[in-house]
């Protein structure tokens, strides 16, 4: 009976509030009469108000970011009206909202906007563009997360500005978003791109995929980028066996490679941005990598989700423990999909691979968090802005890349031990949480690689180890079943460890901490010393230190002399082998690749579409 009636409850209240949620939807108009100063007039309009107080907000994170960024920062000249043009009182509870009675029902906010920063998180205006992170620009209400939402653009007057963006278009200037969450994760680029799309079958289903590119150079080197991120979207749809049904039909790839820009990639749900100040002509290989890396996240991490990251919340730092997956191993497709798309060599792909290594294996910081411990560290790492200095060139090594990595060592085990891949991995991921879009726990994603290979117990052993442990796979012996070699690339090389140096008439300072297991740090150096002398020989430029240097053999016992809060301290530092190392193919390195490691080659690196 108390069942019964609570379902009678329920349904009276479902009857009575869906006409009312119907009746609410968002406005938004956007200008650009003031470009040339960063400056956008926005104004939103809330319609169905249904409480005393409307809490209006600006944003504190944004979809695909961890860290807190502080939007409401960029917003001045507030005002609020009801639907008479009346002015209603506006109160202010923290610098992230703004607080609206006296209403009729319907609000209007207006404000200025300024925006001057080019990425994917932020938002830019100049005469060029409108480049545009819907949590860095829109304001939003409270109990107004499911209504739908209009977005009409005035763009200035003989700018030949068009719009790329992954909302609805309801007509030239006018677009919509379902809800909310749909909204903030919409990007926009306003401006005189070059646009290009183009049709994939799929499944019985025409897709259609745009390239929009807001850049410098010329018509030829366009259409060299459209031509190979075709190649990378072929690829990326060979390794999931199919594209995702993007919402609208289309996904569209929303570049803005302009010199006031900042190098960035920002996935999104039908969309990514792609920014650069760096033109086609010197750093499309780059920036095609950043596409590959992005298109990605259409499937892994945009579809196939943590639970952690569900719902996103845009008042605070968004934490998931599963970054080494969507981040790491997305940054390991990202550099195999180049590759396997011909726009990597072998030797490229190689080097690529010993960056990756020479980084978390040679750097401590897996020695004071977990791979799971890395992922929780994003709000402070990823984009966060920390005024006071850190120590983690010591104590963190970036989820990208320990997880690309971890994703590199999983790949080949499951290829030597199982007979399967990390591609089956993700096709599972695919058709488990991802078309479904069911959020994954990590319990999920160990189940599933149990269910890949066969084998509870080491998929249970692999999850205890390398993610919730520091534990990494032999990559020397697994890379030798592909026929490459992981050896040292300096061997007998002297070195004192890592350093960001500053070179002066006083020394060479060093501009960061010293890393931990390094001669430096071991001498009792650290970040602000000025290195006055090596070996009782002066250092001015770095060419001095090079030669300096090039008289050393490792285990060599010197006298150092450093400048510290002004005063000339003396140590003595015990030289090192340089520990860096390169992959090279046994061929380069006149070993014997064998049939059954060019096989085995063949099988991870080849395309899977050619």
């Amino acid at each position: 009976m108390p069942n019964r009636l609570l379902s009678v409850v329920c349904a009276a209240l479902s009857f009575t509030l869906t006409p009312l949620l119907a009746q609410q939807q968002v406005s938004y108009h956007l200008s650009f009469p003031n470009a040339v100063h960063h400056e956008a007039q926005i104004s939103a309009t809330f319609s169905g108000v249904t409480s005393d107080t409307l809490q209006v907000l600006m944003s504190r994170s944004s979809p695909g970011r961890y860290a807190l960024h502080e939007f409401a920062k960029n917003v001045y000249s507030v005002k609020a009206t009801d639907s008479k043009g009346n002015p209603l009182r506006i109160s202010r509870p923290n610098p992230n909202q703004w607080d609206i009675t006296g209403h009729a029902g319907d609000v209007t906010v207006s404000y200025t906007l300024f925006g001057d920063h080019t990425d994917g998180t932020y938002a830019s205006i100049d005469e060029t563009h409108a480049h545009l992170n819907m949590p860095a620009t829109l304001l939003y209400a409270r109990g107004f997360e499911k209504a739908p939402a209009r977005v009409t653009f005035r763009v200035p007057q003989e700018s030949n500005w068009k719009i790329a963006t992954q909302l609805k278009p309801e007509s030239d200037s006018t677009l919509s978003a379902p809800d909310f969450q749909y909204l903030m994760d919409s990007p926009a680029e306003l401006s005189n791109f070059e646009l290009a799309e183009w049709t994939v079958a799929d499944r019985g289903k025409n897709k259609t995929i745009q390239v929009a590119l807001h850049h410098k150079g010329n018509r030829a080197q366009f259409e060299e980028y459209v031509s190979k991120t075709k190649q990378i979207v072929a690829e990326q749809q060979a390794i999931f066996g199919e594209l995702p049904d993007f919402d609208f039909g289309r996904y569209t790839f929303i570049g803005c490679y302009m010199p006031q820009a900042a190098g960035d990639g920002m996935e999104h749900r039908n969309s990514t941005i792609l920014t650069s100040s760096r033109p086609l002509a010197t750093a499309m290989a780059g920036q095609l990598n950043t596409v590959s890396h992005e298109l990605f996240h259409a499937w892994n991490v945009e579809r196939i989700r943590p639970k952690s990251l569900e719902p996103f919340d845009f008042q605070r730092a968004n934490m998931s423990e599963a970054l080494w997956l969507a981040e790491g191993f997305t940054s390991y497709y990202g550099d195999l999909t180049m590759h396997r798309s011909g726009l990597y060599d072998t030797k490229k792909y190689a080097d690529n691979l010993a960056g990756n290594l020479n980084y978390v294996l040679l750097y401590p910081g897996r020695h004071y968090n977990s791979l799971v411990e890395m992922s929780l560290q994003a709000p402070f790492v990823d984009a966060a802005r920390s005024v006071d200095p850190v120590n983690r060139h010591n104590t963190f090594i970036s989820y990208y890349t320990y997880g690309s990595v971890l994703g590199l060592g999983l790949d080949l085990t499951l290829r030597r031990d199982f007979n399967t891949t990390l591609d089956h991995y993700m096709q599972a991921l695919w058709q488990k949480y991802g078309k479904s879009e069911k959020p994954y726990t990590m319990a999920d994603l160990e189940q599933t690689l149990a269910e890949v290979t066969k084998d509870k117990t080491w998929a249970a052993d692999f999850f205890r180890r390398h993610v919730f442990g520091s534990e990494l796979p032999d990559y020397a012996a697994l890379l030798a079943e592909a026929g490459f070699q992981l050896r040292k690339a300096n061997p007998d090389k002297p070195t004192m460890g890592t350093a960001n140096l500053e070179y002066s008439k006083d020394g060479a300072k060093l501009l960061n901490g010293t890393v931990v297991t390094s001669a430096l740090y071991k001498a009792g150096l650290d970040r602000g010393d000025v290195i006055v002398s090596l070996n009782r020989k002066k250092i001015r430029t770095a060419k001095d230190l090079e030669q300096i240097m090039s008289k050393l053999k490792p285990a060599h016992s010197v006298p150092i002399s450093y400048l510290r809060f002004g005063e000339v301290r003396n140590a003595t530092i015990i030289l090192e082998e340089s520990p860096d190392l390169e992959v090279v193919p046994f061929e380069t390195a006149k070993k014997e690749l064998t049939p059954a490691m060019q096989q085995f080659r063949q099988a991870w690196i080849r395309s899977k579409t050619r």
